[in-house]
């Protein structure tokens, strides 16, 4: 089998375009991920009008550019402009996406010009990209700046959102596996299942209050089966619809989830069904009256 796909195998064939460098770091365009080569190892961040799917990820990934931002193609069935963004961030590539309405599919000069990042994955991420931002911006952040550790392995995000006054805190992390022993104070916002085995990890920390995702609810209501177990511990939690905010994502859940489950103890703290995540999490932190 070819290492190369068969149309387009000499670097001649490859239009690329620097619009952008810095001693040997360039920012380089190109209407296809298929033009993505060798020349681009290491220093480039490589800016393909591809959609970002996990073909034209495979296409690029041999290729081990420092970062790589394409196109959405709109995001589409399954999710598959950008499914990618994953392939890539499991081999230790920073990615990101355009916007399908920012910038035109097959024309990486306009991508690099006009573009509006709209998804990204953890590395591009922790080089300071958001959602959002132009695409002239992002690439020079992944060109600069560090993702740090990129090696397998789990990624931990954790962010303390706010404090009580009696110093209880709100944390936002991805899993409840993520968990400190100090949480047993603390209100969490994760994004795991809150079904049965999600139940026995937030017994083991026992927090203050708690959000996960209703992991989509699921046969029998297992992806919130979990609530139950809890209240008759006299935890107070609620789910995050999955329709609402991805599962897996705690920040997504924060900025964007809605409620859509919870049990009798978050009930008498003030939570509620469709409340916002922000203001269900806000509710359990308050302090408890004597």
């Amino acid at each position: 089998m070819p290492e190369e796909a068969p149309l387009l195998a000499n670097e001649e064939d490859h239009p690329q375009q620097v619009v952008y460098a810095d001693g040997d770091r360039r920012i380089v365009t190109m209407d296809s991920a298929r033009y993505v080569d060798a020349r681009n190892r290491d220093t480039d961040v490589v800016v393909p009008s591809s959609y970002l799917g996990v073909l034209p990820a495979r296409l690029i990934a041999p290729h081990r550019p420092k970062g790589v931002i394409g196109h959405d193609g709109c995001i589409g069935k399954d999710g598959a402009g950008i499914s990618g963004l994953w392939f890539l961030e499991a081999l230790g590539i920073p990615a990101a996406t355009a916007d399908g309405m920012s910038a035109e599919l097959g024309n990486g000069l306009d991508l690099y010009e006009t573009g509006l990042i709209s998804r990204l994955n953890i590395y591009a991420e922790r080089c300071g990209i958001v959602e959002g931002m132009p695409v002239s911006e992002a690439a020079k952040l992944l060109l600069t700046n560090d993702p740090g550790e990129v090696d397998e392995g789990t990624k931990i995000r954790r962010e303390v959102k706010a404090t009580s006054d009696s110093g209880r805190q709100l944390v936002v992390t991805d899993s409840i596996v993520f968990a400190l022993p100090e949480d047993s104070r603390n209100v969490l916002v994760t994004a795991g299942h809150t079904g049965r085995s999600g139940a026995d990890f937030l017994l083991e920390v026992s927090p203050h209050g708690f959000i996960c995702s209703d992991g989509g609810r699921s046969k029998n209501d297992a992806g919130i089966a979990g609530l139950a177990i809890t209240e008759a511990h006299g935890l107070a939690g609620a789910c995050c619809d999955a329709w609402s905010a991805p599962v897996g994502d705690a920040f997504k859940a924060y900025d964007e989830g809605i409620i859509s489950a919870c049990n009798q103890p978050a009930r008498d703290r003030g939570v509620e069904v469709g409340m916002s995540v922000q203001d269900a999490a806000a509710a359990l932190l308050e302090d408890l009256k004597d």
